[in-house]
């Protein structure tokens, strides 16, 4: 007899006390709004008992952490060995200040960099670039040379500090300068750890920071996957990223689902390169957002565990652990953040920080709470570091291994985020796969109709954002973080000393190659690596690709 069947002890005995019990109580005092719901799913039920998790078989969908599903975690420790990364996400104005905030934040006890590149650095464009103007520096660092990633992280141990860059189109060639900033120094690519975020399907759905079309995109990640494989084995060569699909309005199922799909492609495109699932899967990691709804993110993320074992083994016929463990790391939600009592941040960011941690993050970015009003002042940033170490040290939450692992309610919305993700990547699958529902516009339109819902239910006061549409109050915004104008103009002089003083036929040669190599067929990543050694800059490499692969244009239509 399984649990919640019409013969179920529990079951009857629920039904019975929401009619003689609950139901009295809710009709003599009414409820605090007319429905309660996730952004998912209503929540039909206001209790969940063991009736509510069907035909749970404990070992079989949860067992213990660090066996497979790993429903309870990859670990088994978690972090009773040691707590998650510390990783704050910071990038702004020159190479020179952001190095500076960096050793800042190590001082104050980060364990993991992770580091924001402005718009032209993201697009491939250089800073002396007509469509860069206004844009340098501004929404994270310019990058244009080596000269600048070396700047960036003089005094930086790369031998000992992870390094996470938040980069996409460009991302293999951002981590070759990384590494040709570690050769100069005498390092050994394999001696490096950290992760580029690579993940371009993702921009086509929801950032909109690509270059060139998916297919040469698809390329470029894979050509990743096998030049890190064979020279720096330790390096995350792809974190596959439903933060921005949620920022951009997507449902919990939805970022689970879409994600999980952007995964199943590129691990297909690696496939069809030759690459074995077993050996590429391990450098895999996984980029979530963490919103304000705290069970069923804490649900989400035990979800995400259990969905990737199973299209591990039962698309790639896994059979390494190693490659069905979900790595993540967690992001606290920047558009949950508000301009109004900007105060209000802290508590928001310090829920999603629970949730993230109880949810089982390996690495977490908690946001700060100026960051609605533009970038973050120091001050901020380390009371967004110092929440990650009051959970870590104060609140006993990292001394027991997925402390809320058994709770009915988690339980059942774990069960129910998995069951509608696998419907949604089953729909993606009718559809030709996640490149081609792209290209239909499918995962857009989805995002888009839940971002409208949500528009709605917040202007018609059903869902409450507090200092917003609820408890809303005059003030005055405090005074923020001011970026130097002068710096645009020092980046572009700072370049045109690098175009200066560097080897010009050398660097055309080296263009010639990488020209050559996108033309055919061989791994672009060695060719590129020696243009970044030649002092070619991010412009002048990306131009070159660009002759061969073009540019990608957004269609209008959709699904």
């Amino acid at each position: 007899m399984s649990a919640g069947s019409d013969d179920d002890p529990i079951a009857r005995e629920r039904a019975r006390w929401l009619a003689e019990t609950y139901g009295p109580a809710a009709a003599g005092a009414p409820q605090r709004r007319k429905r309660f719901s996730t952004s998912s799913a209503e929540l039909t039920q206001p209790l969940q008992t063991p009736a509510d998790l069907g035909d749970v078989d404990y070992l079989r969908d949860l067992g213990f952490p660090g066996e497979p599903p790993f429903t309870r975690g990859i670990h088994p420790t978690m972090y009773r060995g040691r707590p998650w990364t510390m990783r704050q996400y910071a990038g702004f104005g020159s190479c020179a200040q952001t190095n500076e905030r960096y050793r800042y934040l190590l001082g104050e006890g980060v364990t993991g960099l992770s580091v924001a590149f402005d718009l032209p650095t993201q697009m491939g464009y250089d800073s002396d670039d007509p469509l860069s103007a206004g844009e340098v520096g501004r929404v994270g660092v310019a990058i244009d040379s080596v000269e600048d990633m070396e700047t960036l992280l003089a005094g930086i141990p790369l031998e000992s500090v992870s390094i996470s860059m938040t980069i996409n189109a460009p991302a293999s060639l951002l981590l070759l300068m990384l590494v040709a900033v570690a050769q100069r120094r005498g390092m050994d690519p394999s001696e490096l750890r950290g992760t580029i975020q690579n993940d371009i399907l993702k921009e086509y759905m929801a950032r909109g920071t690509y270059i060139f079309p998916p297919a040469p995109s698809m390329r470029l990640t894979t050509d990743t996957f096998a030049w890190c494989a064979q020279h720096a084995p330790d390096w995350n060569t792809i974190s596959v990223s439903g933060y921005h699909v949620r920022e951009a309005g997507a449902t919990a199922v939805q970022e689970l689902a879409f994600t999980l799909a952007d995964a199943i492609a590129y691990c297909e495109a690696a496939r069809d390169a030759g690459l074995a699932f077993d050996d590429f899967a391990q450098r895999l990691s996984f980029f979530f957002n963490v919103h304000n709804n705290f069970l069923e993110e804490v649900a989400k993320f035990r979800a995400a565990r259990v969905l990737w074992h199973r299209i591990a083994t039962q698309r790639f016929g896994s059979r390494d652990p190693r490659a069905q463990m979900l790595r993540f790391h967690t992001q606290t939600a920047g558009s949950t953040l508000t301009a109004q009592q900007p105060l209000n941040n802290v508590v928001r960011v310090a829920i999603q920080a629970l949730a993230a941690v109880l949810g089982g993050t390996q690495s977490l970015h908690t946001n700060s709470f100026d960051e609605a009003l533009g970038l973050p002042m120091q001050e901020s940033v380390r009371v967004a570091l110092r929440t990650q170490q009051i959970l870590a040290e104060e609140s006993g939450v990292a001394d027991v291994v997925d402390a809320l692992g058994g709770s009915y309610t988690i339980e059942r919305l774990t069960r129910d985020l998995l069951s509608a993700a696998e419907a949604e990547i089953g729909k993606i699958d009718t559809l030709g796969g996640m490149v081609r529902a792209i290209e239909l516009r499918h995962p857009q339109a989805e995002i888009e109709r839940s971002a409208y819902r949500y528009q709605q239910a917040l202007e018609a006061g059903e869902r409450v954002v507090v200092g917003v549409n609820r408890y809303a109050v005059d003030e005055l915004p405090p005074a923020g973080f001011v970026l130097d104008p002068a710096i645009e103009a020092e980046q572009r002089a700072r370049l045109a000393g690098v175009r200066a003083a560097r080897d010009g036929a050398a660097v055309e040669r080296a263009l010639v190659r990488v020209e050559e190599a996108a033309r055919g067929s061989d791994n672009l990543l060695p060719p590129m690596l020696e243009a970044v050694h030649a002092q070619a800059t991010v412009g002048e490499i990306c131009s070159r690709l660009r002759a061969v692969f073009g540019t990608y244009r957004d269609s209008a239509g959709g699904v």
